[in-house]
């Protein structure tokens, strides 16, 4: 296979079929939706044996645990591919909403109208479910898209485009509207990154080699993060119980994730009530615990923590631990060391709390809430392309809205400038 040449020959259909998908009626798109999920119920047995295959060559190649289980595909997973895209085709479609409609000096009505980007580019890694998300999410934002997921889910991706292939086509849209990349050669991302002429936007999802590769490497724009350098504050005039029952959740609910708490920072005042009690909860999870001299010196069983640990995504059940003055010193401390992705203070001062949603410079800031509710079903988008951390265009989980842009409209009667 000449890998330009079959990258290049998806780009073009891409472009064609992102002009169709984009005047589509949301009707059309929802009927897709809810068609791609009866072709991957009627085809479960299908899917699953070929991810059987993506499982046993995993295994042979030395894949962990964590890693087979998020390339696994069970009746759960496919149950909720299924009520992930009945979920995205009940939202509101954005595409042709206009906003901000207003008169003129002149006369002529300004107002912008939501369109989509045109062609996206989305790289992941792993989980077959990505390629039913990001489809669906593309599909209803208006957008064609080009999907590239890893070498270790090759044949669970493409049994899975098989069925996209199918809606879209019984819906009367075109099938390039959504292309899954067939070969597990590492240029076709190469490509992919650097063909601004057909690509509008590259999302990176999976691990941060991944993500920096991308993001050095591509030539159009890319909506991504990096680490997920999450903090809960647990303030002067906490809650205590909220505080544990917050801090707990956040960390272990689940550790591999990116909107896990990676580090706590307790105030000062009460950290001798506060994190004895926590220190016995988190042994009971195994969870291995780093801290601050200050801490060190109320929890015995801690390790002195290095000016590295506050910088490190561990995605794993460890856990810095830094006490420190007050509001001030927490603000200070996660916008010198957070990675702007989600950061928390439990606190029953209103002051306190809108100080913190104020100036703690991240795409998710949180008050009395985990960490763990950073994440676009959480947030009513349905399912989520990816979370950025990016300051333009996209900010925090990104969905439907996320994969469009607002142009400026003007409506006139035969008016001309004076």
């Amino acid at each position: 296979m000449n890998i330009k040449t079959y990258m290049t020959d998806l780009g073009m259909q891409a472009r064609k079929a992102g002009r169709a998908i984009s005047r589509a009626e949301t009707s059309q798109k929802n009927q897709a939706l809810l068609i791609i999920a009866e072709k991957i119920e009627q085809n479960a047995n299908q899917l699953i044996a070929e991810n059987s295959k993506d499982l046993a060559a995993g295994k042979a190649n030395g894949l962990d645990a964590a890693m087979l289980d998020r390339l696994a595909i069970t009746p759960k997973s496919i149950k909720a591919m299924v009520d992930g895209l009945k979920e995205v085709a009940a939202l509101p479609d954005p595409v042709g909403e206009i906003s901000d409609l207003k008169f003129r000096p002149s006369g002529i009505q300004v107002g912008q109208m939501r369109v989509p980007l045109g062609v996206i580019g989305i790289i992941y890694e792993s989980r077959p479910n990505v390629t039913v998300d990001a489809a669906a999410l593309c599909l209803k934002s208006g957008n064609a898209c080009i999907l590239r997921g890893g070498s270790e889910s090759i044949h669970s991706n493409q049994a899975i485009a098989a069925c996209i292939t199918q809606g879209l086509t019984e819906a009367g849209l075109p099938a390039e509207a959504v292309q899954v990349i067939a070969t597990a050669d590492r240029a076709a991302v190469g490509e992919l990154i650097t063909m601004s002429q057909y690509v509008d936007v590259i999302v990176p999802r999976g691990g941060k080699s991944l993500i920096e590769r991308i993001s050095k490497e591509a030539t159009i724009p890319v909506i991504k993060h990096l680490d997920g350098i999450c903090h809960v504050y647990i303030d002067d005039d906490a809650d205590l119980d909220k505080a544990v029952t917050i801090a707990m959740n956040a960390k272990t609910q689940r550790y591999g994730v990116c909107n896990a708490m990676e580090t706590l920072l307790v105030a000062e005042s009460v950290a001798a009530e506060v994190l004895p009690l926590l220190a016995d909860k988190y042994g009971e999870k195994g969870v291995e615990l780093r801290g601050c001299p200050k801490t060190c010196s109320l929890i015995p069983s801690s390790i002195r923590a290095t000016e590295e640990d506050w910088r490190t995504e561990y995605l794993a059940p460890v856990l810095a631990i830094k006490i420190i003055n007050g509001l001030d010193e927490a603000i200070e401390h996660i916008n010198q060391y957070g990675s702007l992705h989600t950061d928390a203070i439990v606190t029953e001062n209103y002051s306190k709390a809108r100080r913190f949603l104020r100036e703690v410079d991240s795409s998710s800031v949180m008050v009395n809430a985990s960490t763990r509710f950073a994440d676009g079903f959480e947030y009513g988008l349905g399912a989520e392309i990816g979370i950025s951390t990016d300051k333009l265009h996209a900010r925090g989980p990104v969905g439907l809205t996320g994969l469009t842009s607002l142009k400026f409209i003007v409506l006139g009667d035969g008016h001309i400038r004076q």
